[in-house]
């Protein structure tokens, strides 16, 4: 059995980024920025890299991880949804990514939790 048929979707994650952002909707969180935590999951384009063992047949997810940085260190973003919304295509467009999912998360926003955020998924699955 050749290995081109059959379903295929690799994956690569990163997980617990820290970012820092001007997030939320009072006047004192338009002032000082919050650290979120970031979880991504992104369809790779082809599986090229599983048997190449070449890095140029890879995702970077070290310039994902700089790019998304920069991008927030420099917004604004009222909801989280939004802001989960941007990265997305962020994936989508600037990495050819078929797939994404993005979870947002602020980090002891409530009382006795932990973490709360949202996660979204866009794209094609293959």
């Amino acid at each position: 059995m050749n290995g081109t048929t059959g379903y295929h979707m690799d994956i690569i994650f990163l997980s617990e980024l820290k970012v820092t952002t001007l997030i939320g909707i009072y006047e004192w969180e338009k002032r000082v920025p919050q650290t979120l935590q970031l979880d991504l999951d992104i369809a790779l384009p082809d599986s090229r890299a599983c048997q190449t063992d070449d890095i140029k047949d890879a995702l970077d997810y070290a310039e994902v991880a700089q790019h998304i940085q920069t991008v927030l260190s420099e917004g604004h973003f009222s909801l989280l949804e939004s802001l989960a919304e941007h990265i997305a295509q962020i994936i989508l467009k600037d990495f050819n990514a078929p797939w994404v999912k993005v979870s947002v998360a602020k980090l002891q926003a409530i009382r006795n939790c932990k973490m709360v955020g949202v996660s979204i998924e866009r794209g094609q699955k293959k």
